[in-house]
């Protein structure tokens, strides 16, 4: 079945040409080569790219296996995970799930997320959520030692033992760790945990079609075989739609846009752009340059940053997302007063307004001084969705390579650790913490 993803570049051409898209096609082609070949820096973490092709049946099946277990036995199940361990399942899950169902398409076991930060009342509450309730543990980290997803699951795991003894626990308790090393591993295997492994040649980011994304999306009931076809799909297409996207960002940021503003106009697409934010921003920002990547929910943020995007400093553009299809249908009723003037909209479906305002923010953009990219998407569905992250991906890797950085390792995150263990003691950073100590007070 032929892919769906289509990418729209005319209305960048007040910025950059036709001629200036052109001009990155014979690097773009370099790139994919590179990729394909693996001889661009970084292949030793291409396992992403043919990822989709290579799941087997049977192991979708042991996935939905666990998940099943885990949907019988627990009301909630906490995905302890930080970054790409997090944020591709969360980005899923919250697209695919009623608005109000707190991630649970039938309002049976709901998907909680820790590890993902390091606020105490956010523990505080979750923990006061889940004492003297049915739930489970997918704990993700590779080696288990993390900060922010080993602190969630410390407590968690005490909370959990507390509650139905530590037999019980652990078979309530998956771990998604690396296949051989580290703490998390050791212990899953002392412990009995049922696990799951991290590609060794897969980096976080890009794991959300691993168990990483998808051990969580299949716990929510949600349909993994359809995730991964959609993405199988864009795997073997021609990548004419990855290639365009990555060589129209590249030109517009050699013209002078430094900002590039993914926009949606579909709420449960929220979570989607803080992935798709990790992924450009931690695989590009090298050397001091590349785009940076930010995100806006319409029309919500047209009332707040939309006189910013509207008037603001011209180094933006913007890629949106507009969707076809929505799931369910919502008519305005006429009203025999109106006296909120809204009868001119009445018999029409909530989703014709929302798209004439998608329209006409575009246009006023683009008068702006805004450039746009517009992927269309025929619905939110798993196929589809599927389908968006491995264009996304793809698009990624061709892009670092033509911006001429490493798109898969991530140097500059280990700073902010150093400091934070300095500060606080950790044993082997006593020199740090000497020196750190003899810098805030001077």
């Amino acid at each position: 079945m032929a892919t769906a993803i289509n990418v729209d570049v005319k209305a960048t051409k007040a910025a950059i040409g036709e001629n200036d898209i052109d001009a990155l096609a014979a690097q773009a082609a370099s790139a994919v080569e590179k990729l394909e070949k693996g001889t661009g820096e970084g292949s030793g973490f291409l396992g992403w790219l043919h990822l989709p092709s290579s799941i087997t049946p049977a192991r979708l099946d042991e996935i939905e296996a666990v998940a099943a277990h885990m949907r019988h036995h627990c009301d909630y199940v906490v995905a302890i995970g930080i970054g790409g361990s997090y944020l591709g399942a969360k980005a899923v899950i919250e697209a695919l799930s009623s608005s109000f169902s707190a991630y649970s398409r039938d309002g049976g076991t709901r998907v909680l997320f820790a590890g993902n930060n390091i606020g105490e009342d956010y523990m505080h509450d979750l923990m006061e959520l889940l004492r003297g309730r049915r739930f489970g543990i997918v704990v993700i980290s590779k080696s288990g030692t993390t900060t922010e997803p080993a602190i969630a699951f410390r407590l968690l795991k005490d909370l959990l033992e507390s509650q139905v003894g530590k037999a019980e626990a652990a078979k309530l308790i998956v771990a998604i760790t690396d296949s051989s090393r580290g703490a998390l591993r050791h212990l899953a295997d002392k412990e009995g945990y049922k696990t799951f492994v991290i590609p060794d040649n897969v980096g976080g980011r890009y794991s959300v079609l691993t168990p990483v994304g998808l051990l969580p999306v299949a716990i929510a009931g949600h349909d993994i075989k359809a995730l991964v076809a959609g993405a199988v799909e864009m795997e073997q297409a021609p990548d004419d739609a990855a290639r365009l996207y990555a060589q129209t960002r590249n030109a517009l940021y050699r013209a002078g846009k430094k900002i590039e503003i993914l926009v949606n106009f579909c709420p449960r697409l929220h979570y989607l752009a803080e992935w798709w934010k990790q992924l450009y921003g931690e695989s590009e920002g090298k050397g001091h340059k590349a785009l940076f990547p930010a995100a806006v929910d319409d029309t919500t943020d047209l009332h707040s940053m939309g006189q910013w995007i509207q008037d603001g400093e011209r180094t933006i553009f913007e890629t949106v997302i507009s969707v076809g299809a929505q799931q369910h249908t919502v008519v305005i009723p006429h009203d025999d007063a109106d006296l909120d003037g809204l009868n001119y909209l009445a018999g029409k479906r909530i989703d014709e307004v929302n798209k004439m305002a998608e329209l006409g923010t575009r246009i006023a953009h683009v008068d702006g001084g805004v450039p746009n990219i517009v992927i269309s998407v025929p619905e939110v569905t798993e196929r589809y969705l599927g389908q968006l992250i491995y264009f996304f991906e793809k698009a990624c890797g061709i892009s670092g390579y033509l911006l001429g950085v490493n798109p898969f390792d991530q140097p500059g995150v280990e700073g902010y650790k150093r400091n934070m263990f300095a500060l606080l003691n950790k044993p082997g950073y006593e020199a740090q913490s000497a020196a750190m100590k003899a810098k805030l007070h001077k």
